[in-house]
């Protein structure tokens, strides 16, 4: 695919030198500022200090982060987690005659971690990471181990699981970061092993968790979604992306090579795609030397987006990070600003897909320059502003540039191919005229 979107159109004017042509040509940037690359700081569960100490150092240096929260952990959630199904007491009795196999897991993994007994939630996300990992005969033998248990137990209530200790941040207090430009993003209720919960609980988890975002900070803050654990199964991916524009674990689009944590990134790699997402989970003994390579490999190229996917920060959370290792890392980050576009995961998304999806138009006249760009998709999601670069005859002198009958700023330059402006694109304004004067 060509690295940019091109249009031609060839014009002659009566009074020129006879036979001249003028040439036009517009290109929609493949960065916002004609930056090399992205960088999106992502954050899952929602920790007290991913918001007291991380958020302050992001806005110190005008960044802004994407932050997915369990909301059942949130005071003043109305959606509790809960299992949806048949009699519990029903189902532990059957686990005494009946091994757990195939056509029982998802059942059977969707009520364990209910029960109200020491380890519930461990069998679950042990089975649940077993099944993923295709050992599904582990998987098995957990939950028939679990209800074991639960017999011995005789175990006859249910709870809600609790999955992070110590404080948490109010929907009023979310609200104001969210109106300074923060992302918000659906990571479940309750943080489970969504690939081994049956239908009903898995939808459950998702769609309750996006009513309590939608309810308290509004619709626009269900465009991405991260299904915990870093899941990447399929059947719940499928349901996901149905739910949600876009996730964090899945970008469904062929012109993007996903490289997850796990995986590799080779930063002289020719992927063949015209955008690479790479993403990279620091822990709490990731030294600064490896954290700060990962920005300067993507530095190397012009097509890819960095998705950091931080957890714990400053002794609260799974894997914490020391709060002076998160100012460094931001600052090295910031000190690169005038090559990276730091921006959220959702803005990010948007970018790309309309810069992939639209069509541009052209139409000329003398000492005039008319374009549009034209997309299918949603425009309530995608009004993200975009950037172009239009290639301009030598002779135009005192360029002008309007978009919705508003001036609009602009950058003049000249390079290989010739002279050009570079100027935002707001999709919700109309059709941009630039005139020579």
């Amino acid at each position: 695919m060509k690295s940019f979107i091109q249009l031609f159109l060839i014009m002659l004017f009566p009074f020129t030198l006879a036979a001249q042509e003028l040439k036009f040509s517009t290109e929609i940037l493949k960065w916002p500022n004609g930056k090399k690359a992205a960088i999106s700081m992502t954050y899952d569960d929602g920790t007290y200090n991913q918001f007291k100490i991380a958020l302050p150092i992001m806005e110190e240096f005008d960044m802004r982060g994407t932050f997915y929260i369990n909301t059942g952990e949130i005071p003043g959630h109305k959606q509790e987690a809960r299992f949806l199904g048949r009699n519990p007491m029903e189902i532990i009795s059957e686990t005494a005659q009946i091994p757990t196999s195939e056509e029982n897991l998802f059942e059977r993994a969707s009520l364990i971690r209910f029960l109200d007994m020491p380890g519930a939630v461990s069998y679950h996300d042990r089975a649940g990471a077993a099944f993923e990992q295709g050992r599904k005969e582990t998987a098995f033998q957990l939950i028939d181990e679990g209800f074991a248990k639960a017999r011995e137990w005789n175990v006859t209530k249910l709870k809600a699981p609790q999955i992070i200790d110590g404080p948490m941040i109010g929907w009023e207090e979310l609200k104001t970061y969210a109106a300074r430009g923060h992302e918000f993003g659906v990571h479940t209720i309750s943080h489970p092993r969504l690939a081994v919960l049956d239908e009903e609980n898995l939808l459950f988890e998702l769609e309750k968790c996006a009513e309590d975002i939608e309810r308290e900070l509004g619709r626009k803050f269900l465009f991405s979604a991260e299904c915990p654990f870093g899941t990447e199964n399929e059947r719940v991916m499928e349901y996901a992306l149905h739910l949600f524009p876009a996730t964090r674990n899945r970008m469904p689009e062929t012109w993007l090579e996903e490289i997850n944590r796990s995986g590799r990134f080779d930063p002289k790699n020719d992927y063949g795609t015209e955008y690479v997402q790479w993403q990279r989970g620091p822990l709490s003994q990731t030294s600064p030397e490896l954290m700060n390579s990962w920005v300067d490999d993507i530095l190397t190229r012009d097509d890819t987006w960095l998705v950091l996917v931080f957890h714990g920060i400053e002794g609260i959370g799974w894997e914490a990070i020391p709060e002076s290792r998160i100012k460094d890392y931001f600052q090295y980050i910031a000190s690169k600003s005038e090559d990276l576009w730091v921006s959220t995961f959702a803005d990010v998304t948007k970018y790309l897909r309309q810069r992939m999806s639209s069509k541009i138009q052209l139409k000329a006249s003398p000492g005039s320059l008319e374009i549009s760009l034209q997309s299918n998709l949603d425009p309530y999601w995608y009004d993200q502003v975009l950037y172009l670069k239009t290639y301009l005859p030598d002779s135009w002198t005192n360029v002008q540039i309007l978009q919705g009958g508003e001036l609009s700023g602009f950058e003049l330059g000249k390079d290989v191919n010739g002279k050009f402006v570079s100027y935002p694109y707001f999709p919700q304004k109309g059709n941009v005229i630039i005139h020579s004067q």
